[in-house]
């Protein structure tokens, strides 16, 4: 029995009730889920409360899978969706957000990359984070994200080009 196989009986068994199934599909498909959840690095909600948002999303909606793609496409799509949505809520009731001035200076230097980048994408619009993101931060293809968010590829592309045209704008006005 390959993977897609497996994973269908274990769909099968978890829409009949079986909690062993779903604990195994949860364990399956963590580490996907956790992934995109990491390259959204939403601000308020914690990665493990944003992957236990999508789970139940799953799980409320393992009826409507068909089966028809793998599975792990299927919640990659719900994953991505929740997201999205998040970092849209987020962006309509922004928080104010302050340094942590008890961290000790080591910790602030090994931060300060990830700062920088977090702040040059939270200048961008949710659509254009979500395109950097899986393009370069998740080395997805075009058609990868093509699949997960139903946009054209020229869709695709012209989101990036955008998204770094900012980008680069932005870095220019630091230098």
């Amino acid at each position: 029995m390959d993977d897609d196989e497996h994973a269908r009986a274990l769909v099968d068994r978890a829409r009949g009730g079986d909690d062993n199934a779903a604990r195994e599909l949860i364990r399956q498909l963590y580490p996907l889920v956790a992934k995109i959840v990491r390259g959204y690095q939403p601000r308020r909600t914690a990665e493990e409360d944003l992957a236990q948002m999508i789970f139940v999303k799953v799980f409320q909606n393992l009826a409507q899978y068909s089966g028809k793609v793998p599975i792990s496409h299927w919640v990659s799509r719900i994953a991505v969706n929740t997201c999205r949505n998040q970092l849209m809520a987020e962006k309509a009731r922004p928080e104010l957000r302050h340094a942590d001035l008890s961290e000790e200076q080591a910790a602030m230097r090994k931060l300060a990359a990830r700062d920088l980048v977090e702040k040059l994408l939270a200048m961008l619009k949710p659509v254009e984070r979500l395109v950097i993101d899986m393009l370069y931060l998740q080395e997805r293809s075009v058609a990868e994200v093509q699949k997960l968010t139903g946009w054209t590829a020229a869709t695709i592309k012209v989101r990036a080009f955008r998204a770094r045209q900012k980008l680069r704008k932005q870095i220019g006005g630091l230098l």
